[in-house]
């Protein structure tokens, strides 16, 4: 992958109540291949819900993935996600560097189907 593959990337975000659901989103999506990393960080959010306005405190998750990897991705979230209805989207990535995409591209593959080892 080169930098001019950047494209082929996305961010993918989500939130959840706590660090425990956090990790296990996490887990769950790396183990699977269907992400490199993933980002934890907490938030506060406000948003309305049921008639109402809510505040709170929330942990927002950024998996670091392919574009390829976003269907089987969102999947998994929606399946193992604790909210009824999660906040799931991806924002497409215009540049990196090409040793990033080739790391992002080779943690998301299956073991026998790496660039690079």
């Amino acid at each position: 992958m080169t930098s001019s593959d950047a494209s082929a990337l996305v961010a993918v975000f989500t939130t959840v109540s706590n660090d425990e659901q956090a990790t296990a989103l996490a887990d769950l999506a790396i183990a699977r291949r269907l992400a490199a990393c993933v980002q934890a960080e907490p938030i506060r959010s406000t948003y309305r819900w049921q008639g109402g306005v809510v505040h709170e405190t929330e942990v927002r998750l950024l998996f670091k993935t392919t574009r390829s990897s976003y269907a089987a991705l969102e999947k998994l979230l929606l399946e193992s996600h604790p909210y009824e209805v999660p906040a799931i989207y991806a924002l497409g990535v215009t540049a990196a560097s090409a040793g990033y995409l080739t790391w992002v591209a080779d943690e998301t593959r299956g073991p026998g189907e790496r660039s690079r080892d």
